[in-house]
């Protein structure tokens, strides 16, 4: 009993690292745009192909690690393209929560195929980092997830301090609680936009990496994450980036206790239920406030 236990805990690790870099990029743009990408999932798709392409362009020789990095700028770039291609042309119309719906639908279903025309539908799978697995006691780990484990709340405690000790940080913040009284003060809107957006794809992206070095890679990986991504943010409360990120580690140990008990299949289900339940009674997250003005 006590080997499933630890087996649950550290795969509730993992899901919830995961979880946490996905919702975070996601609750940022709906906080500073007002809107749900629904193409975030495929920036999780793209970061991990883009990586592989770049691995296999550098050889074996190079650690993966760099092939990482570059594909993190790479995501930045595609990120801020995707706003400024499908989103800001339609800012300042009365129904853009219903047009970019649409825009980022259809950038999903041009990015998922652009990956499947350029990388065809057979799997694939990027290199671990540091490959072996790590036993200690009843724990049995790959070098890969912990890596995983350990790397997410650096990422997160990053993104902590950029949006709250940076200049650039403060003005996305501010953004987020009222665009035209930032506007007004000379901070420029439609950047912290393009700037947001490059951020969330970045998340996104490197969440795709360190999965794609665990798990087989294809082209729809992003579809179930994102919807695992959206029930975070809701359960953590919108508007709420830290909300967001303690829901995801509550959502991935949740999951993962799931899995075991009612199975696989069961598991979605369940976890619609309860962002069901949270919507009913409590829709403004249980991490959230009923009026979220910060990040």
């Amino acid at each position: 009993m006590a080997d499933i236990i630890v087996s649950i805990l550290v795969s509730g690790l993992v899901l919830g690292s995961l979880y946490a870099l996905m919702a975070s990029g996601l609750s940022m743009v709906w906080t500073t745009l007002g809107i749900f990408n629904f193409a975030h999932g495929v920036s999780m798709t793209v970061g991990a192909y883009v990586a592989y392409e770049i691995a296999q362009r550098l050889g074996p020789d190079l650690w993966v690690g760099y092939s990482i990095l570059l594909a993190l700028v790479v995501m930045a770039a595609v990120g801020a393209a995707f706003e400024y291609l499908l989103i800001r042309p339609f800012y300042g119309r009365d129904d853009m929560v219903l047009v970019t719906i649409m825009t980022t639908l259809a950038g999903l279903t041009f990015l998922e195929n652009g990956v499947l025309t350029i990388w065809g539908p057979r799997l694939k799978q990027l290199e671990p980092l540091i490959p072996g697995n790590i036993s200690y006691g009843l724990v049995n780990i790959s070098r890969q997830e912990l890596i995983i484990v350990l790397v997410a709340p650096v990422i997160l405690l990053a993104l902590f301090l950029v949006l709250n000790h940076t200049q650039i940080g403060r003005a996305i913040r501010a953004v987020g609680q009222n665009q035209k009284s930032a506007q007004l003060i000379g901070i420029p809107v439609t950047r912290m936009f393009l700037v947001s957006f490059g951020l969330a794809a970045a998340l996104a992206g490197l969440a795709g990496m360190l999965l794609a070095g665990v798990r087989l890679m294809t082209p729809t990986m992003g579809a179930d994450p994102l919807m695992k991504a959206l029930i975070v943010v809701i359960f953590g409360g919108l508007g709420s980036i830290g909300g967001s990120i303690g829901a995801a580690y509550v959502i991935g140990f949740l999951e993962a206790i799931l899995i075991f008990t009612v199975g696989i299949y069961w598991t979605p289900s369940m976890l619609f239920l309860l962002m069901v339940l949270v919507l009913l009674f409590r829709p403004q997250g249980l991490f959230g406030a009923k009026n979220p003005s910060s990040l």
